[in-house]
């Protein structure tokens, strides 16, 4: 396919700052990740998505924002929750491939 005919992919440019609210450290190696926004999400057994949640539990993966095709970061779905700060604020989870702490800001 030329340049030409492929299709335009849609993107909302704004002046306005990003407010990071959310920081995402991955134990294993220190990466870290921030977040305006964060989501849960459930897969169906095709691997498709399936339901999304405002809480993570057991069988969830972690979307960071934006939620669309740019997303920041994505973890394999929940194993374990090993610690819950209040309100949400702090969590620590254990996936399939590593640990990671989120941390409202």
């Amino acid at each position: 396919m030329s340049k030409i005919n492929q299709p335009k992919i849609p993107i909302h440019l704004t002046d306005e700052p990003v407010v990071h609210k959310w920081k995402l450290v991955r134990e294993s190696d220190g990466m870290v990740k921030m977040s305006e926004a964060v989501t849960w999400i459930e897969w169906d057994e095709k691997g498709w998505f399936k339901q999304q949640y405002p809480f993570p539990a057991v069988g969830l993966s972690l979307l960071m924002s934006p939620f669309n095709q740019f997303f920041t970061w994505q973890t394999t779905p929940i194993v374990e929750i090993l610690e819950i700060g209040n309100n949400l604020s702090y969590l620590k989870f254990k996936t399939k491939n590593n640990i990671y702490q989120l941390t409202q800001l």
